[in-house]
């Protein structure tokens, strides 16, 4: 399962590109926005960050599929690498979803709710589809249901569409997701860092550090070999 970063937190991108395997990042109008900064320059500074190979997804502002596919090839022109387009799940979206396809502009469908968009999404030329893990949880429907069943839908019927699983709040529901196929998920910068603590892990450092410097006092194992 590939992970992906769900920000336009420069610094937040930055960590996590440093420290943890991220194969993108991924934005939405609402992060975007929330950066409040040059739009421009921003995707700059992300694409800079990450490079060029890794997947940087911009969603489209436009609504009507003339216009998503005109912001999908400037976007894609002005950002450069490895770019999808986001396009949210309506008619004129599917529209736009095919459009782009058949000009070169890989895609992926956001704002999925139920196996059906996802569906139509990928028979449209999705190369990603976006169901949103929390946001189904909280009107009391179950996230992980979908996403398990939106994989076992895309492997029944031979699509190559994948899922990208979206909106987490907790590191159970992100392994929930990884348990029922889901291909990659985003988080936010926050969450990277919950995903791989445990209390036990620091006492266990903390006690080879204290068996260690028992015997070898402050000097490191690089530091004997160098002597």
């Amino acid at each position: 399962m590939l992970f992906m970063v769900d920000s336009a937190d420069i610094q937040g991108i930055k960590k996590c590109n440093e420290f943890f395997p991220i194969s993108g990042v991924t934005t939405n109008p609402t992060i975007i926005s929330s950066a409040k900064s040059d739009f421009k320059q921003l995707l700059r500074d992300i694409r800079d960050i990450i490079g060029d190979d890794k997947m940087l997804h911009v969603q489209t502002t436009a609504c009507v599929a003339d216009d998503i596919v005109r912001e999908a090839e400037l976007l894609r022109d002005f950002v450069g690498g490895n770019f999808y387009i986001k396009i949210p799940i309506t008619e004129e979206g599917l529209k736009a979803m095919s459009m782009c396809k058949a000009r070169g502009i890989k895609v992926t469908a956001t704002a999925i709710f139920t196996q059906q968009q996802a569906l139509m999404a990928a028979r449209a030329g999705a190369d990603f589809v976006a169901p949103y893990i929390n946001r189904l949880d909280n009107i009391i429907s179950d996230g992980v249901h979908v996403v398990e069943e939106i994989v076992k839908m895309f492997n029944m019927q031979g699509l190559k569409t994948k899922v990208l699983a979206a909106s987490f709040k907790t590191c159970e529901q992100v392994h929930k997701v990884a348990m029922v196929g889901a291909h990659s998920v985003t988080i936010n910068p926050d969450l990277f860092s919950t995903l791989i603590y445990h209390p036990l892990t620091m006492y266990a450092i903390d006690a080879f550090d204290s068996d260690w410097s028992m015997v070898y006092g402050n000097k490191k194992a690089g530091d004997i070999l160098s002597e």
